[in-house]
């Protein structure tokens, strides 16, 4: 029998002020690696700073290529990279910032698809789910786990 399956989520909107000096500064974190960025052919600057655990903070840009398929988004970059640099200690929360031609932008932009299975994934291997800061110059939204941005993850299909 048919039935329908209702799933919501629930995002926090924000001004910067707001939140804790931790999440603050994770985004100041995230912001200064929107500038370290390589984007010469979108000129869409993309920086994400994970906080770990132990109150390690490990960032990450996006990196373009010409052969599109193999850039990199800063949010994975940044997992991967503490996941390397730090194998034992969970990412227990991820700040994201962009900025175009005309600076940072206003509102927050959203992960794709490939970053927010990464952080399912991130949360899976750790057992604890990210607390997730999405920054807009305008407003700031807080989300607390990935699967508020991925409801049905590839995990969810197993």
């Amino acid at each position: 029998m048919m039935r329908n399956i209702v799933l919501s989520t629930t995002i926090h909107a924000c001004a910067l002020e707001e939140l804790t000096t931790q999440e603050q500064a994770l985004i100041q974190e995230a912001i200064r690696a929107t500038e370290r960025s390589y984007a010469p052919y979108s000129n869409f600057h993309v920086g994400a700073a994970v906080r770990l655990a132990n109150g390690t903070v490990v960032t990450g840009c996006n990196q373009e290529n010409a052969a599109f398929p193999i850039t990199i988004c800063a949010e994975r970059n940044a997992l991967f990279a503490a996941a390397n640099q730090h194998p034992a200690e969970p990412v227990s929360m991820l700040a994201i910032a962009a900025r175009n031609e005309n600076g940072l932008l206003t509102h927050p932009i959203s992960p794709c698809g490939s970053c927010r299975q990464a952080m399912i994934e991130t949360e899976h291997r750790y057992g604890q789910t990210i607390r997730i800061l999405l920054y807009g110059t305008s407003v700031v939204y807080v989300i607390d786990g990935a699967k508020a941005l991925l409801p049905l993850s590839f995990e969810d299909l197993e």
